[in-house]
């Protein structure tokens, strides 16, 4: 006896793939752009071995901590975001999202701020450290403007939609949620590398 598949049945497989392919996406997005940080890290101590157009002194840390801080905290407040939306709570989900884009937009400011301090003595046409260094943290200023505008596009969407599967688009916060989270881990590393690394090694 053949088994005819109800309407139910048949867009059952259809509404998992519908529900995953976003998440996939932002992941395949994210591997790609790992790659091209990581060629960024390769770069770094391939030319780090020119000592000669290396600097001295020893790179400060306060500010570069300071937004550490300020992405790490970022990333629990909008894990509190996709919990409030898997609970149906759109209006709290995006509270704590719009905290996560005055945070990020925070962070943005330190850096600047940082910048002006770094330009007084060290240009990007100076020498290959601050060629390298520019690039590294400019690319990465770029990638976490990308994320604001993700999370913006989150909060301009209609209540119902943010976080909720089934209706597009699909998963939006959990899909800008682990841009963010990607963006905050490639400054953990950066700050690793560029900052704290020097005072370990003395170089």
């Amino acid at each position: 006896m053949t088994t005819v598949a109800t309407p139910y049945q048949r867009t059952v497989p259809a509404t998992v793939i519908d529900h995953r392919r976003g998440s996939q996406a932002m992941v395949m997005f994210i591997a790609t752009e790992s790659m091209l940080f990581l060629m960024f890290f390769f770069a770094y101590y391939y030319l780090a071995h020119d000592a000669a157009k290396w600097p001295t002194e020893l790179p400060k840390l306060t500010k570069p901590l300071v937004m550490l801080a300020i992405l790490l905290s970022s990333s629990v407040v909008l894990y509190f975001g996709e919990e409030a939306a898997k609970q149906a709570e759109f209006a709290r989900a995006k509270r704590w999202t719009g905290v996560t884009v005055l945070m990020g937009l925070g962070f943005l400011t330190v850096q600047y701020s940082e910048y002006a301090e770094h330009l007084k003595t060290l240009r990007p046409t100076d020498n290959a450290y601050g060629s390298i260094f520019y690039t590294i943290t400019s690319f990465h200023a770029a990638h976490l403007m990308l994320g604001l505008l993700m999370l913006v596009y989150v909060l301009l969407l209609p209540a119902p939609h943010v976080g909720k599967s089934g209706t597009p688009p699909h998963d939006s916060l959990h899909c800008a949620a682990l841009y963010w989270h990607f963006v905050d881990t490639v400054w953990l590393i950066i700050v690793g590398l560029l900052y704290v690394a020097p005072h370990l090694t003395g170089q």
